[in-house]
């Protein structure tokens, strides 16, 4: 159709022309003596139009003849850095197959042919940081810096990722902090921070990092909570030898984090060492009363230290609502033990070994009876508790083992 609209309008125009030519009956008159030359004028446009179209050709032709040496510059420029780009692509591939030696051999290719991009040099580097070759890795590193500010996030970052591959995590920190003096706060950099800061044993800094980035749900809960644990008890520890220092630490801690209860069952031990055990016994029964946990409860035996009577009183009230508790009849025990009442003692570890033979009511107990003078008793109940305590490793020791 488009064709044949095409055809129509030529016909149409030459139509037009004839027409015009008919109408139009002038002439031109040249004298150059002694000659003269008359011409129909419809002829001497058609000639100058015809010249013009010929001058236009021969200076197009001359342009692009004098062009050419340039085009041609122009075109080597254009195949060299396509090569030069699949070179690059090429080193990437061959990085990420693990082809350590390949990859290094084209990037520095890629920037003999005057790749005029950082990336090549980081896949040098980190193919030459693989290959474990000190040398062109710090050659390489250093022809990063030649690119200026635009690659210097990219070359602390990758220096910071390798050093810590290195487990050199000073060197990792030095160049962290300055990628955060650079504003840079990315998520990927709160990440590794987050390794170096836990490597180097910098609880309060893994603490603000954990909190910025499940923040930004970069972490999950799962995720976030044994760093934050970890680092709480840490931290702790750090600073047991000062009670007013833990004691103060303790309450600050937020009651978000404060709800993970296994952050609580460490906590505790170190709280008692410190003399916080009240914090703890406050805490636990605050626990406890909410929703129960049989481990937790195990552990408040660790908070009669200062008031035994007090706390077997409340595990007392406890027991009618959790008569076969095994963690809880271990913490009675342990707490009539401290305010010397032998026999209920007695009973109430018997009661949990009963419930649940662990290791420790074993050893509660023959401590217990060693103390009464019944010495064949306690060996055997030192016996039962190693006896318990070799079971998980035998079994350990019978798995079969992946080939």
């Amino acid at each position: 159709m488009r064709a044949l609209i095409w055809l129509i309008g030529i016909f149409a125009l030459a139509a037009a022309i004839a027409v015009a030519g008919s109408i139009n009956t002038g002439y031109v008159l040249l004298a150059v003596p002694p000659y003269r030359v008359q011409l129909s004028l419809n002829l001497v446009i058609i000639g100058l139009l015809a010249a013009f179209f010929v001058a236009y050709l021969l200076v197009r032709v001359l342009h692009n003849t004098l062009a050419l040496p340039g085009a041609v510059r122009a075109f080597r420029e254009r195949r060299r850095r396509d090569k030069a780009g699949r070179m690059l692509r090429d080193a990437l591939r061959t990085l990420f197959e693990g082809r350590y030696a390949q990859a290094l051999k084209l990037a520095e290719k890629s920037c003999t042919l005057g790749e005029r991009t950082p990336a090549a040099a980081l896949v040098a580097a980190r193919a030459a940081h693989a290959m474990r070759d000190e040398t062109r890795y710090k050659t390489w590193i250093g022809r990063i810096a030649e690119y200026g500010d635009a690659a210097r996030a990219a070359r602390l970052m990758t220096e910071a990722e390798l050093a810590v591959e290195d487990r050199d995590f000073q060197l990792a920190a030095e160049r962290l902090e300055t990628l955060r003096l650079l504003g840079n706060r990315q998520i990927a950099a709160l990440r590794l921070s987050l390794r170096v800061a836990s490597a180097l044993h910098r609880w309060d800094e893994v603490l603000k990092l954990a909190r910025q980035l499940y923040k930004h749900k970069a972490l999950s809960d799962e995720q976030v909570a044994p760093l934050v644990r970890r680092a709480h008890v840490e931290r702790m520890r750090e600073l047991g030898g000062d009670g007013k220092a833990l004691s103060d630490y303790w309450k600050a801690i937020p009651a978000a984090e404060m709800k993970d209860r296994r952050l609580v069952e460490r906590a505790v031990p170190l709280l008692v060492a410190g003399g916080q055990g009240a914090l703890a016994r406050r805490k636990v029964e605050q626990l406890l009363d909410a929703e129960w946990d049989s481990g937790l409860a195990r552990l408040y035996a660790l908070c009669g230290q200062d008031d035994a009577v007090a706390c077997l009183a409340k595990a007392e009230e406890w027991l009618k609502r959790h008569p076969q508790d095994a963690g809880l009849l271990h913490a009675l025990g342990r707490l009539c033990l401290q305010a010397q009442l032998w026999g209920k003692a007695q009973s109430y570890l018997e009661l949990s070994l009963k419930q649940d033979p662990a290791v420790e009511t074993h050893l509660s107990l023959a401590g217990l009876l060693e103390q009464l003078g019944r010495g064949e008793e306690a060996q055997e109940h030192y016996r039962a508790a190693a006896k318990v305590s070799a079971e998980p490793a035998a079994q350990q020791g019978s798995l079969p083992v992946a080939i």
